[in-house]
């Protein structure tokens, strides 16, 4: 083992990371500080506290960073649209770059020389928490346990649990739960069952949401209030991010909305299953786009888009204090000075209907698009020689095949 003075644990007082708390003051014979983010996970997290405490920890940090969290890290990825491979809302990928900022805050204050964290040496997370941490601080030590111990399967962590008095949760059957991380913005479903990609989820498995089926048969209606891109007010309220997020979960979850049952690839190179509750996510994409469709310049949103899927890649994989992220978000920025106004939603088992925009900086010309009279507006007659332009090269290529 290298030397290490001190490590800072990213401790959530799971599983896992219970067990990597004893193990590292075992194996390293270090310090550990332990620090546990609250990111709206909707768990309590002082329990952590009572685990440290009871294993030895003496430094313990417990962080609300759900405002942060909503504010600098959800919100601008929302201003671009960001969906990984067209389905996946970048729930858990985009809560660990501040955490690896945290980690690397608290390792400063606390004069540590190294890091540690859960995730296993198979997963995305090692590498957005390694590159985070290294972009901020290159001169960081990392401990991954699971690239070190041969604790490599859950019964071993369970009968490792039970070796050494530490408390889990489990199954009536004994087993352990399924692989889950929630925040303000999503709660993700892994193992068990999903790892059959033919095997439909059971029902019980879902946390926040309510199955469209039983959803109310009432509709619910929403207006969503933007500014420079940014929900700010929900029915006519003006709110902070967070709180924003918290009521869009619950209205979302209680009709059914942001259920995804997804195979991704991930960095590292394999193909994995997951299962994701998005309800605050689904709603406000939905409502961004209706937002920019009536406010932002055509090409302005097309050139946006095609460069969204590279933004949502480099936060799949860990690039979000990448020089690159940042000058694309610089652009998605400044793409948002005039997407202001409201977007009314429909909710109902499931799904997200627009039922209505409106907005003072909108570029809708009634007066051009209507199909009445429009007295003057627009001129049919110039699509003739416009269409004859842009057909110019296809009649000179249609003719030499000739």
């Amino acid at each position: 083992m290298a030397k290490v003075n001190k490590v800072v644990l990213a401790y959530s007082g799971g599983l896992d990371t219970s067990i990597i708390l004893k193990w590292l003051q075992e194996e390293y014979r270090c310090e550990v500080v332990t620090f546990t983010a609250d990111i709206g996970q909707g768990e309590e997290v002082e329990p952590a506290r009572n685990k440290a405490e009871q294993m030895g920890v003496n430094d313990i940090y417990i962080d609300d960073l759900t405002e942060e969290f909503a504010s600098d890290f959800v919100f601008p990825m929302m201003r671009a649209n960001a969906i990984y491979e067209g389905e996946y809302r970048l729930g858990t990928s985009i809560a660990r770059p501040l955490i690896a900022k945290r980690l690397i805050e608290i390792a400063a204050e606390t004069g540590a020389d190294a890091i540690s964290h859960g995730a296993t040496g198979k997963g995305n997370d090692q590498v957005r928490f390694e590159l985070g941490a290294y972009a901020l601080n290159p001169d960081i030590k990392v401990i991954a346990p699971w690239r070190e111990w041969e604790l490599n399967s859950r019964d071993k962590l369970l009968a490792y649990a039970d070796e050494h008095g530490i408390p889990v949760e489990k199954k009536a059957d004994g087993k352990s739960l399924y692989s889950m991380d929630a925040n303000l913005l999503h709660i993700s479903y892994e193992g068990g069952i999903l790892e059959d990609p033919w095997a439909e989820a059971e029902d019980q498995m879902w946390r926040w949401t309510t199955s469209p089926e039983q959803a109310p048969d009432q509709a619910k209606y929403l207006e969503l209030e933007f500014s420079n891109g940014d929900i700010i007010g929900v029915d006519g309220e003006l709110m902070s991010p967070a709180n924003i997020m918290r009521l869009l979960n619950k209205i979302g979850g209680e009709h059914g909305i942001g259920r995804d049952d997804i195979v991704e690839n991930r960095y590292v190179g394999m193909k994995s299953r997951g299962c994701y509750e998005t309800p605050a996510g689904t709603i406000m994409l939905r409502a961004h786009r209706a937002m920019e469709s009536l406010t932002l310049d055509r090409e302005v949103a097309h050139l946006r888009d095609e460069f969204m899927p590279r933004y949502a890649k480099l936060i799949y994989n860990g690039y979000w204090w990448s020089p690159e992220r940042e000058m694309l978000q610089t652009m998605v920025d400044a793409s948002q000075q005039h997407v202001n106004g409201t977007v009314r939603l429909k909710l109902y088992k499931g799904s997200v209907s627009i039922t209505g925009r409106k907005s003072d900086d909108s570029l809708f010309d009634e007066r051009i698009a209507t199909f009445e009279d429009d007295d003057g507006a627009y001129n049919q007659a110039d699509a003739e020689g416009f269409i004859k332009l842009n057909a110019l090269r296809l009649r000179i290529g249609a003719k030499r095949k000739r």
